[in-house]
């Protein structure tokens, strides 16, 4: 349904943007922000679900300074390199910043969410934090949640989805977020493991993918989506 188009960033990088425009009348405007693998078919797929669903999306692809076309598997070099650009290379403000630009081009039009994935859903409770420019957020088991962004309070409605059985994330850190109780936000746990959300991986788990989605539709359609 979308198609890759080129963006400027406020460094004045251009780096590659998907781009699925709203099948029917349009409930918003969405950014999607990329797991650590890049924009992949799986994250595309994601961006023309919520097009089917009314809004228009836009998914930068974040790594294209350092690695221009980088779509990764999820095992072996792939993932080591994807690992290297998260960790390294890449600044993760930068990621701020690209989103930042995104909801930009598209809040003259009406509501902005924003929902992550991974890399992504850290990405996506951070922005909650500083912009002023967002209706809502959605973040999935993003790592520097329960850590570096645990004290700061979202400024739009908030959802954050974390796996019970995430070794990455341990439960001990996302009950502490539950206790801080920010008022803007609500923390899901989940029966399942990280990556729940992808069919991609062998993580998966539908039952928690479908309500976590439910959960972030209707949260948007609650904050004017």
């Amino acid at each position: 349904m979308g198609d890759m188009i080129r963006m400027t960033m406020s460094d004045g990088a251009e780096i590659a943007v998907y781009h699925a425009l709203p099948d029917g009348a349009r409930r918003g405007g969405l950014v999607l922000v990329q797991e650590i693998f890049g924009v992949t078919d799986h994250i595309r797929e994601l961006c023309d679900e919520y097009a089917a669903d009314g809004y228009e999306v836009l998914s930068p692809a974040i790594f294209d300074r350092e690695h221009p076309g980088f779509e990764a598997a999820y095992t072996g070099p792939d993932y080591n390199r994807a690992v290297e650009l998260a960790r390294d290379l890449h600044p993760f403000v930068q990621s701020l910043d690209d989103a930042q630009v995104c909801i930009d081009a598209l809040k003259g039009k009406g509501p902005v969410f924003i929902t992550g994935y991974c890399y992504g859903g850290s990405v996506a409770w951070a922005l909650a934090g500083i912009s002023d420019d967002l209706a809502a957020a959605s973040c999935y088991y993003g790592s520097l949640v329960p850590t570096i962004y645990a004290d700061k309070t979202p400024k739009c409605a908030t959802i954050a989805h974390f796996g019970r059985y995430d070794h990455g994330i341990p439960m001990e850190g996302v009950e502490a977020l539950i206790e801080k109780a920010h008022p803007t936000a609500q923390i899901f746990v989940y029966d399942a493991n990280h990556g729940f959300n992808s069919d991609r991986r062998k993580d998966y788990h539908e039952e928690s993918a479908d309500l976590a989605r439910e959960r972030t539709l209707a949260l948007f359609r609650a904050c004017g989506g």
